[in-house]
């Protein structure tokens, strides 16, 4: 669990505690945040192409789902961009305090770029807080304290990625609030600037289609938006305020339950150069959906029910109720669509330890990161579970990747979700950019080399921006989103090769493709998005088929 997902007086959860594992929304809300001034150009989705072009060329979709990055993170001045970084003006970058004034410079790094030793190509790195010279206030490029390329096979400090501070760094559009309401200083203004010549995957988009303008489906964390890919809403909490979990429940200033200022600890300093911001817990809005990180209701998880075989313990606040609505899964198998969801880990989870002998300590499983493992229909013991919910086995060949092996073998689903396990994800915190992009990137080899693939579309994206700033804002959308732009290649041979896509998409717009191609019935909060998105002035998201060629 990452330990940034959500903030609250009770601190956050350490990332590398030991899982105990094993056993058997609304209209347009006060949230919607871009700005006329400010918003990307209002683009439509791409050139028509026909439903039985689909049909007649896609047979399979692979979702690869990595973790937390922003758009300018990686991409920011790839070739092709409709508004590239180094194209930013000061206007767009400034960042402010919490009470609206321009910061002077930037913070210190709290804790630290690197805050803990590590070697990387024999050399040993150390990068402690006061290593950082003061940065002024701009985006800047990540680098050593001698000014070399921050190395991408390090590991750096998590920063902050939760529902109410997306939105409030967001401020409406401006993107000046990320300092001010993050919890790494100076951090969140960082970005790699060595990707043309270091990023595996900046070269696959090369090749195939990069989406320039694609956002995250949910304002804050890898939670929200795990739920958000699956089922465009937040999970509910009924009788919340009766509950366990009553004290996660967010204590907003003011009285709307769509609001999006928590109240502040005592602890927290006015100025983001005195320190970070500390909210009181805010897990639950205050009419009970969940937006910041709760844990499953199933195996495997942290805080096991030891009188229930596969369940966790329900009398935890910090566990999550067993959700009943619908997902694109739900949608899928009601049309006869062969689906499921490969999660990296899942089996050495469900046997009691996030590692094996193979791969000591290293974290590789994520309750969180299985958004399924919330619903009832996917409760231990069920059909669907056995059928729908796959281990993605581990490490990065078909010999300990099962993920890998149904590659090969030609036998993955029509739609197949992969998840890969925690130390390849590329998450801040415990994961480092290298290992991740090295191990998508040998996954879409072997995609390549599936026999699936003449007729497969590959969708390689993050599930949000990891509390890195972006300078694009986001489009006005409904209460939950859209939240900060973030990377998405599209990989196919019926992809348009060499391109720049700069169509508006979000997360949902994944399940808006499958829901075309498969002639599905579209989820509510696709709709609700859509017609959020169309209110505010702009256009829906598109479907990706921007993204293709077939003609």
């Amino acid at each position: 669990m990452s330990d940034r997902d959500q903030s609250g007086a009770d601190g956050p959860v350490d990332p590398n505690r030991r899982l105990l594992l094993g056993g058997l929304a609304a209209a347009v809300g006060t949230a919607a945040i871009g700005t006329a001034e400010a918003a990307p150009a209002k683009r439509a989705s791409g050139a028509a192409i026909s439903d039985a072009a689909l049909r007649d060329s896609i047979d399979t979709v692979v979702v690869i789902f990595a973790e937390n990055r922003s758009f300018n993170n990686l991409f920011g001045d790839f070739p092709g961009l409709e508004q590239p970084l180094s194209k930013v003006s000061p206007a767009r970058y400034i960042q402010r305090d919490r009470n609206g004034s321009v910061l002077e410079h930037l913070p210190p790094i709290w804790e630290g770029l690197v805050p803990n030793k590590q070697v990387v190509e024999h050399r040993e790195y150390l990068i402690d807080e006061k290593d950082i010279a003061t940065l002024p206030n701009a985006p800047f490029a990540l680098s050593t304290p001698e000014g070399d390329p921050l190395p991408h096979g390090l590991v750096t400090r998590d920063l902050i990625h939760a529902f109410y501070n997306n939105q409030l760094q967001i401020n409406g559009g401006r993107n000046d609030g990320f300092v001010a309401w993050g919890d790494s200083g100076a951090l969140v203004m960082g970005h790699y600037a060595d990707n043309a010549a270091n990023l595996r995957l900046w070269q696959i988009a090369r090749e195939f289609t990069l989406c320039d303008n694609f956002f995250m489906g949910a304002f804050g964390g890898s939670y929200l938006n795990h739920q958000y890919l699956i089922a465009a809403r937040p999970p509910y909490y009924p009788n919340a305020d009766k509950s366990p979990a009553k004290g996660r429940i967010t204590v907003l200033e003011g009285s709307d339950p769509h609001g999006v200022r928590p109240k502040q600890t005592d602890r927290s300093p006015p100025s983001a150069m005195v320190g970070p911001v500390r909210f009181v817990p805010n897990s639950l809005t205050p009419d009970f959906y969940s937006v910041n990180t709760m844990l499953p209701p199933y195996a495997p998880s942290y805080d096991l029910d030891p009188n229930r075989p596969g369940y966790t313990d329900w009398s935890s606040a910090k566990t999550m109720m067993p959700q009943h609505h619908e997902t694109i899964g739900d949608r899928l198998s009601a049309r006869g669509v062969a689906w499921a969801w490969y999660a990296g880990g899942w089996d050495a989870a469900l046997a009691g330890h996030g590692t094996d002998a193979e791969f000591p300590s290293r974290p590789n499983f994520q309750p969180h990161h299985q958004p399924l493992n919330y619903f009832v229909q996917f409760a231990p013991g069920t059909a669907a579970r056995e059928r729908h919910l796959r281990d993605g086995g581990m490490g990065e060949t078909a010999r300990t990747n099962k993920f890998l092996a149904d590659v090969e073998a030609g036998r993955l689903p029509a739609v197949t979700y992969y998840k890969p396990q925690g130390n390849l994800n590329m998450h801040a915190g415990y994961s480092d950019v290298d290992a991740g992009d090295r191990h998508i990137a040998g996954v879409i080899d072997a995609l390549r080399k599936s026999p699936q693939w003449e007729k497969m579309l590959v969708v390689v994206t993050f599930d949000e921006n990891g509390g890195w700033w972006d300078h694009v804002a986001p489009p006005k959308g409904d209460r939950w989103g859209p939240g900060t732009r973030i990377p998405a290649i599209v990989i196919s041979p019926h992809a348009r090769r060499g391109q720049v896509d700069h169509t508006i998409y979000d997360t949902g717009s994944i399940a808006r493709f499958i829901t075309r191609r498969f002639g599905l019935k579209k989820l509510p909060g696709l709709i609700e998005r859509e017609r959020a998105m169309v209110a505010a002035g702009g256009p829906p998201p598109g479907d990706l088929t921007g993204t293709l060629d077939l003609g």
